[in-house]
């Protein structure tokens, strides 16, 4: 018997796995494929104390700002923090705990901890503040700090396009952050713009497996702009 994993609406595709204290792991890069209408279910679920593992934390009015404003995210694991004004007050009130982790080093965590790899060596940040307290290792003549994988209680997901087993297709530079975000997830929930009978998309052109999702809801973008620039006439 087939699973349905199509919800109508992004409060239900949350329903029953947010609580206080979990770890979120979260797509997009800037405003650019985010999970949009799932971080604003997330908002309105009322979960507090969580731990947020994104690129970034979106800015004072939009993706997970919106989470700063309403106090609910405890902790932070990122790489780019600077478009938040918010974010940057509540850190140097010391009302933040913050994690910065380098962007590919963050994107290697989120796939090593989908893949099952608990942890694994990079020379990134190497005799910088980033490698203070970890392990560090020589391999041929190098050293190397050992990172830990990231799996985290729940993944949110933008992608352009799914079937209804949850095999997904993103879009240009929305792929950024969410592939891997979506297999860290011990449970992976994806806002979808166009959802289609399974079967209809091109095997080698899926770009995430459903196996790894198990929720979908489609929804509707807003397309936000982080920054508008316009030349002059």
């Amino acid at each position: 018997m087939a699973v349905n994993k199509v919800f109508q609406t992004p409060s239900e595709a949350l329903k029953g796995l947010t609580r206080d204290g979990i770890t979120v792991a979260v797509g997009g890069f800037g405003l650019c494929g985010i999970p949009e209408q799932l971080i604003l279910a997330l908002r309105d679920s009322g979960a507090k104390a969580l731990t947020c593992v994104s690129n970034n934390a979106g800015v004072d009015d939009w993706g997970l700002g919106l989470l700063l404003k309403t106090r609910q995210i405890r902790k932070m694991v990122s790489s780019y923090v600077g478009e938040n004004a918010e974010f940057e007050r509540q850190f140097m009130s010391g009302e933040l705990e913050l994690e910065f982790c380098p962007q590919g080093t963050l994107a290697e965590r989120l796939r090593a901890g989908g893949a099952g790899i608990p942890a694994f060596y990079t020379r990134t940040g190497v005799g910088t503040v980033v490698a203070e307290g970890k392990p560090t290792e020589l391999f041929d003549g190098e050293t190397f700090v050992m990172e830990r994988g990231i799996r985290a209680d729940l993944a949110l997901v933008k992608a352009w396009k799914a079937d209804r087993f949850g095999n997904l297709v993103f879009r240009k530079t929305a792929r950024n952050f969410n592939p891997m975000v979506a297999t860290s997830g011990r449970s992976t929930v994806v806002e979808v713009e166009e959802l289609v009978e399974t079967g209809t998309l091109d095997a080698d052109q899926i770009h995430t497996p459903g196996i790894f999702v198990d929720r979908i809801v489609v929804t509707r973008s807003e397309k936000r702009i982080e920054q508008r620039t316009v030349r002059p006439d």
